[in-house]
């Protein structure tokens, strides 16, 4: 219990500092801290973060006026529609193909932000 009130709260922290959390920080501390498996990281990840997480650091960033509501509404929507397809692509792949792609995809964006 312990080790996941340790990584949900690095996750928050890091969420609140960059806007990270799910993908970035709690899948890997799931798969690499707590054993389990890449599908049920994700899975775990995905229940973790729901409406409620979020809506604190959200309030912050709207009152300082740092929020796009419209953009994130828009955004909210396309994630709704996305998780759902995602989540059926991963049923289908096996642990070594998940954890090769999220590899390739942790690369990638670094070293887009790295050279961007």
């Amino acid at each position: 219990m312990l080790i996941f009130l340790g990584i949900g709260l690095v996750a928050g922290v890091l969420s609140g500092i960059f806007g990270i959390g799910g993908g970035v920080v709690i899948v890997p501390a799931l798969i690499l801290i707590a054993g389990l498996a890449p599908i049920t990281a994700t899975g775990t990840s995905l229940a973790a973060l729901l409406l409620p997480v979020g809506a604190l650091g959200a309030y912050e960033y709207y009152r300082k006026g740092h929020l796009n509501l419209p953009a994130a509404m828009w955004i909210a929507l396309g994630l709704a529609v996305g998780v759902w397809f995602g989540a059926r692509l991963a049923q289908h792949l096996s642990p070594v193909q998940l954890r090769r792609a999220f590899s390739v995809f942790l690369v990638l964006v670094a070293g887009r932000i790295w050279f961007g």
